[in-house]
């Protein structure tokens, strides 16, 4: 590439670049997942941290889903760390973004053998006094959140993988009643939430799921309240199991709900486009068994976006399990669902967006650029555009875009004010960089 150097007339250049269709890169026809599961009487769902509900991912997460679940927020280690201390803010956080932006919240989770405090763990407790620190969690947890949950996961995880009742402090502390105790308790505590146990493994018919099977017929029996089951559906690609939709059926029929309460579907990395396309058909597969089983009412992804995906990190070597990219791209995924749930949502035509890139105005050290993305044939609700300088060239400040800056290599996203670039429309950002010897305009793709 021609190179400007100090004493040329100023010259506008324009390359494309690399354009990251930021979430959700769709026509503006396309209604998002939350709408088009409306339609179908079920709600949407992800699960959410909530020191990133701002910008591009709270944006997505916003528009897209009519349920949020806190990642970790509501867990008895995160909200009660040391005993009587008590710590809200995040749980607050969502529960407060949830109502902004007319979602429903899933609590999750108050009974569990995981993510529990030190002092909680490495106590001494007898059965009483085991027994009075659950009751007091549930009572403080719900109470404080009476009338602003939509359903509890109650009691998370169990089960063993052949059925029978997994050992923890809770078990061996109060027995298989303390389920029956928690359910009570919650249902005292806010009589209109929905109450479900939540367990991993149990989406096809099997042992595990047979047992939380027997669990739930025996409370309703014993007048227990008990509204739901969550199949938390982490599932591996390719692995959708046969007897999902009839499971989701022998649940239903015992008069209860049915939630997917977080699902994933990872991979062997890297991706590619055959691993993404069996993806697609797998998010299909499943929200299909739910649309298919009216008492299947929610289906809900654990994160949205593989950049706040735990897969990577507890299953070394795998990932890219959510259904948009860790430049909040939607995949083929994401579509998958859209399909199932009626929509005819297809990616927006190559080369629909596209960004352009010039040089203002030049003095001996330094440069003004400026930026353009501009859409025909298809909408973006936010938008990340990158770049690699060939001379050194540094960027010094920018304007109605984040920029950031590792190396040659450049990544500017949207202002929290200039995400939405319509069909037929362009937004704009600009940037001041230094220069020494030479300004070479920057090799581009367009992604």
């Amino acid at each position: 590439m021609r190179s400007l150097r100090t004493g040329l007339s100023l010259t506008s250049l324009v390359a494309g670049f690399a354009l990251l269709l930021a979430a959700p890169a769709a026509h503006a026809a396309d209604p998002p997942l939350r709408d088009l599961g409306t339609a179908k009487g079920k709600v949407i769902g992800t699960a959410v941290t909530g020191s990133k509900l701002t910008g591009t991912y709270g944006d997505i997460a916003g528009a897209q889903f009519s349920s949020l679940t806190p990642g970790n927020a509501m867990k008895w280690g995160s909200v009660e760390p040391a005993q009587g201390s008590f710590n809200w803010t995040e749980a607050d956080q969502i529960v407060a973004f949830a109502q902004a932006h007319n979602q429903q919240v899933r609590g999750h989770t108050l009974v569990w053998h995981s993510q529990n405090p030190s002092w909680l763990t490495n106590g001494s407790w007898t059965s009483a006094q085991l027994g009075t620190l659950l009751q007091n969690h549930i009572n403080t947890e719900v109470g404080r959140y009476q009338g602003k949950i939509a359903a509890w996961d109650v009691v998370n995880e169990p089960f063993n993988e052949d059925g029978t009742y997994r050992s923890t402090l809770w078990y061996n502390g109060l027995g298989a009643d303390y389920i029956a105790n928690a359910l009570t308790w919650a249902r005292a505590a806010d009589p209109a939430a929905k109450l479900y146990i939540n367990d991993y493994n149990v989406e096809g018919v099997n042992a595990k799921s047979t047992a939380l099977y027997n669990l739930v017929k025996s409370l309703k029996d014993r007048g227990v309240p008990i509204d739901g089951v969550g199949l938390q559906a982490h599932l591996i690609l390719g692995q959708v199991p046969s007897t999902l939709q009839q499971n989701i059926q022998r649940f239903a029929d015992l008069g209860v709900d049915v939630a997917i309460t977080e699902l994933d579907i990872r991979m062997t990395l890297p991706s590619d486009s055959t691993k993404l396309a069996q993806q697609k058909a797998d998010y299909k597969a499943v929200t299909a068994a739910c649309v298919a089983v009216a008492r299947c009412v929610n289906l809900t992804v654990w994160g949205f976006t593989d950049s706040d995906s735990w897969v990577e990190s507890t299953f070394p070597g795998q990932g890219a399990a959510t259904p948009y990219d860790a430049n909040y791209a939607p995949k083929p995924a994401y579509y998958g669902i859209a399909e199932a749930l009626g929509g005819t949502s297809t990616p927006p035509p190559t080369g629909a967006c596209t960004a352009s890139y010039s040089v203002g105005s030049q003095w001996n050290t330094g440069f003004t650029g400026n930026v353009t993305i501009s859409c025909s044939g298809a909408s973006l609700s936010s938008w990340k555009v990158t770049w690699t300088y060939g001379a050194g060239q540094q960027i010094t400040q920018a304007w109605n875009a984040t920029c950031t800056q590792s190396g040659a290599a450049v990544s500017c996203a949207n202002a929290s004010y200039n995400g939405t670039v319509p069909d037929g429309g362009s937004v704009s950002f600009g940037f001041n960089a230094s220069w020494s010897g030479s300004n070479p305009v920057p090799t581009v793709t367009l992604g």
